[in-house]
């Protein structure tokens, strides 16, 4: 275990009150990605279940990192979709402690692969507030937050109320009625945007790209499909070796990554 003073993640600027540190294990350059936060039910449905997975497939398809909170249900289908290598996982104990035992196995490939974050010292048990303090981290990491399911008076709708004043973007997957009570209610006081479609929701984040291309500063700027004089400009000869590496095209002067 690692600690990061947290006042180098920027990120984390919008929370009310500033963690003095975390501690990690993993790769910090994930934090340097899009990132996006996904939270809802440990007892999601079968369609929660598997809309999430390809919700966060599809977002890591795109270089985005998911974030979130590695508790059963909804937490760990948004894990393993990512894979572990792109995603990032807060928890409310310590880092030497893998919780909830279900989901050991993926904590672990998270702790190899991708990185796992806490505010709490090794030996720390979560408890009902460490949770919250969980959340508010999960929200603040994220470029917007979506909630796949959730009941009025949950983990999850605390996880909102943190988004709203942090002035994130809440999306949720749409749900027939009586079902997913908290996100429903989100949507009819427009509190929230429905995802009605997983690729185009996706795209928004740039296009699905093969999963061996580097995700550095060249790839996300692409992803912006830039001008090829901008490209150029920012990246030089990068721009021509990526082309004839059939990595990247250029069209009537835009430049787009190859699917």
């Amino acid at each position: 275990m690692s600690t990061l003073v947290s006042e180098h993640v920027r990120t984390l600027d919008a929370m009310k009150k500033y963690p003095p540190e975390l501690f990690y294990k993993g790769k910090l350059s994930l934090l340097h990605r899009p990132k996006v936060s996904i939270v809802g039910t440990r007892r999601p449905s079968i369609y929660t279940q598997q809309t999430t997975y390809r919700l966060a497939q599809a977002l890591s398809k795109r270089g985005v990192c998911v974030v979130s909170g590695a508790a059963m249900g909804v937490d760990a289908i948004a894990h393993e979709g990512a894979g572990a290598d792109n995603t990032i996982a807060v928890v409310a104990n310590g880092l030497d402690i893998r919780y909830p035992a279900i989901n050991q196995n993926i904590i672990r490939a998270i702790e190899d692969n991708g990185l796992m974050l806490s505010q709490f010292n090794d030996g720390f048990r979560a408890m009902a507030w460490s949770f919250v303090v969980r959340n508010e981290i999960v929200v603040a990491l994220g470029d917007i937050l979506i909630v796949a399911e959730a009941d009025l008076d949950s983990g999850s709708m605390r996880s909102v109320a943190f988004a709203q004043k942090m002035g994130k973007e809440i999306w949720v997957l749409p749900h027939r009625m009586n079902e997913s009570l908290g996100t429903q209610k989100l949507l009819l006081d427009s509190g929230a945007k429905v995802i009605l479609d997983i690729e185009h929701f996706a795209a928004r984040f740039g296009q699905a790209v093969k999963e061996d291309i580097t995700k550095d500063d060249f790839f996300y700027f692409c992803q912006t499909s830039p001008t090829f004089d901008e490209a150029v400009e920012k990246f030089g000869e990068r721009v021509f070796e990526a082309e004839l590496e059939g990595l990247l095209t250029i069209h009537k002067g835009m430049v787009r990554l190859e699917s």
